[in-house]
């Protein structure tokens, strides 16, 4: 059979039915609204994300298939396309049938016909609630380092955190007193010595340890070792399995460490403590949490300090 072209083409693109099978075919949402805000056209994502059939939708306005309040919105800004016409894109809510609200992005704009009077508007759907989430999720995270940081900066006692390529994740004053003038430069140039390589910053058997803690996964390991005629308690601990490790290291040489590390081997922190320090461990930006061991020596190095002023 021979067709004509010319005859044969267009009345297939100008099939109702084609057009409907094209825009079903989309994964998006997308409808079409009359000038008066009634549905006359929809497609199978959206009939799917609304929880409505076709039947359901057309011949019907937003009034009809979302609650008032929510409605409108949606009038509202058909009303300032309408008076302003060209493309309009929002974010807003959307609730489904269940009842759970989503956080969507609306894209629109009107529909004019051969004389370019305007017929309508046709509208697409972006669900991006999960995108929503996951932005939420980040400012917190980035809140709670930011807290974080500002606490491990006020600790007396020295703190370092490292990850899987022994580069600093951050590390506050102390750490850098404990190690010479020239570490103490070096962080004044480089705030929390962020980004360093830790090979350079510590003494090869402080190294080890980390390294040691690192491979292995344990959960501590804890030494007594004069380094520069000074005798410094390291406890190194696995903060992350094989990927964050961090330390707290105390200059016992002081007399009033001393005793005071006596005390404190010898009684229990409170844990209602614990909670504050906990949240050093959102420098990760993940949902670690350091050793109670760790978190006794920091809040116990909170009472050094406190005893030295």
């Amino acid at each position: 059979m021979i067709y004509d072209e010319k005859s044969f083409l267009p009345d297939m693109f100008d099939s109702p039915e084609l057009h409907q099978k094209i825009i079903d075919a989309l994964p998006i949402p997308i409808f079409y609204r009359d000038v008066h805000g009634i549905y006359r056209s929809t497609n199978k994502a959206h009939e799917s994300f609304i929880g409505l059939t076709k039947e359901q939708i057309i011949g019907k306005t937003v009034f009809d298939v979302q609650p008032p309040e929510i409605a409108e919105i949606y009038a509202r800004r058909d009303q300032e396309l309408f008076d302003s016409p060209g493309n309009q894109i929002y974010e807003t809510k959307f609730r489904l049938p269940d009842g759970t609200m989503r956080d969507v992005v609306f894209n629109k704009a009107v529909i004019r016909d051969d004389a370019g009077k305007i017929m309508g508007i046709v509208g697409s759907i972006f669900d991006v609630t999960d995108r929503k989430k996951a932005e939420r999720k980040l400012e917190k995270a980035q809140e709670a380092t930011v807290i974080a940081s500002a606490m491990l900066h006020k600790i007396r006692a020295g703190v370092i955190i490292v990850d899987n390529e022994y580069k600093v994740i951050d590390s506050n004053q102390g750490f850098a007193r404990l190690f010479g003038e020239e570490i103490e430069e070096l962080y004044e140039t480089i705030p929390g010595l962020i980004g360093a390589d830790l090979k350079e910053l510590v003494p090869e058997v402080v190294y080890k340890m980390f390294s040691s803690i690192m491979v292995s996964g344990e959960n501590m390991l804890e030494r007594d070792l004069k380094i520069q005629s000074r005798l410094l308690h390291i406890s190194v601990v696995s903060i992350y399995k094989n990927r964050v490790v961090g330390a707290l290291i105390r200059d016992m040489s002081a007399p009033s460490l001393v005793r005071e590390e006596i005390i404190s081997r010898a009684q229990r922190v409170n844990k209602q403590n614990l909670e504050t320090v906990q949240k050093i461990a959102f420098l990760l930006g993940e949902n670690a949490s350091l050793t109670e061991e760790l978190l006794n020596s920091i809040i116990e190095s909170y009472k050094y300090g406190e005893d030295e002023n």
